[in-house]
């Protein structure tokens, strides 16, 4: 059994993220929490809570902490996500209810209470995990196996020329996430899955079709270009109409800006890579971002080759392999889908 602790900003890939490690027997949920970013912290647990109880995952602890980034004003994306979050999809509202701990605090406490054993993924701005390093600096120390959605290194940014969409939200706190973690050794180091390899996971119509077939859908799952913006989905399974719903948005988002009729669909990688369930090679490097200059706010830079003089503080992802990562997705969403009421 593998123990998630997960800090997401849903966010329609955070939710096929939460969709993935859902269908997956031998993972944990040991809590999710919510970070600002892609719509306000608490859209984000209403959304996430809302996911787990349609993957019959009940009972998942939800907190939110931060209502804000650290040290600049919230910027959400609803021509990115739609203005709930989950593009066109609309979920039931969530029986549970979001947990009265903050979302660091909740951290410290898993992390402390199970030293060495949880697998940490953050597909959200570091805004949470900033603040539960100020409460326990040991915590790079505590948690098992980090993996962060997040930089752009030798990409173009997707929010700025140079910038990704979490480290900008709040590079502040990105920068002390990535300061916590120099001189630690190597294998301790978080794995960043950056724009470098995330855009490559480009997620088409043909990828759903494939999803609702592996459900077990009755009429095959056609989300086509021509299509009028806006339509929903017919399927006769709940999970794979709602992921359809969400994907659509995202294509027509993403054609909008001149990408192509497909989503990049970043933190279900990240949770594959978390899960260990894809290949991917990393290199060591010392990572810093840029926190004064407006032309470059936000920027991931990483040294390599030791110019600074400073230790290493993560293993970045250098290399991966979209094809295996879509069909392990695929396979094990759509049994999940099947399997589901």
């Amino acid at each position: 059994m593998q123990s998630v602790l997960m800090d997401v900003d849903t966010g329609i890939d955070d939710a096929l993220a939460l969709v993935y490690l859902a269908s997956l027997p031998d993972v944990e949920f040991v809590a999710v929490t919510a970070s600002p970013g892609n719509v306000d912290a608490h859209q984000v647990a209403r959304n996430t809570l809302a996911i787990l109880e349609l993957c019959g995952r009940r009972g998942v602890e939800v907190a939110v902490g931060a209502e804000g980034p650290l040290s600049i004003p919230l910027v959400t994306t609803p021509e990115t996500h739609g203005p709930q979050g989950l593009g066109h999809a609309v979920l039931p509202p969530p029986a549970g209810t979001v947990s009265a701990r903050h979302a660091a605090d909740l951290w410290v406490e898993a992390a402390r209470a199970r030293p060495g054993e949880l697998t940490a993924l953050i597909t959200a701005p570091l805004t949470n995990f900033a603040l539960a390093i100020r409460r326990e600096p040991r915590l790079p120390e505590l948690l098992g196996k980090v993996v962060i959605m997040g930089g752009s290194f030798y990409h173009q940014g997707n929010t700025t020329p140079t910038a990704e969409w979490n480290t900008h939200v709040d590079p502040h706190a990105a920068k002390e996430v990535y300061a916590a973690y120099r001189g630690m050794p190597s294998e301790r180091l978080p794995i960043i899955c950056s724009l470098d390899t995330t855009e490559r996971m480009e997620m088409r119509p043909e990828h759903l079709l494939r999803l609702a077939q592996e459900a077990g859908c009755a009429e095959p799952e056609l989300v086509l270009p021509e299509d009028p913006e806006g339509r929903r989905s017919t399927a006769g399974n709940a999970l794979v109409r709602r992921l359809s719903d969400a994907l659509r948005f995202y294509f027509e988002f993403h054609r909008r800006y001149d990408q192509g009729y497909l989503a990049h669909v970043h933190d279900a990688f990240a949770a594959c890579v978390a899960v260990g369930r894809t290949d991917v090679a990393t290199a060591l490097a010392t990572v810093d971002v840029e926190t004064v200059s407006p032309l470059l706010m936000g920027t991931t830079v990483a040294d390599y080759r030791g110019l600074w003089g400073l230790p290493p503080n993560a293993r970045i992802v250098m290399s991966n392999n979209p094809k295996q990562c879509f069909d392990e997705l695929i396979e094990s969403v759509g049994a999940l889908a099947g399997r589901l009421p």
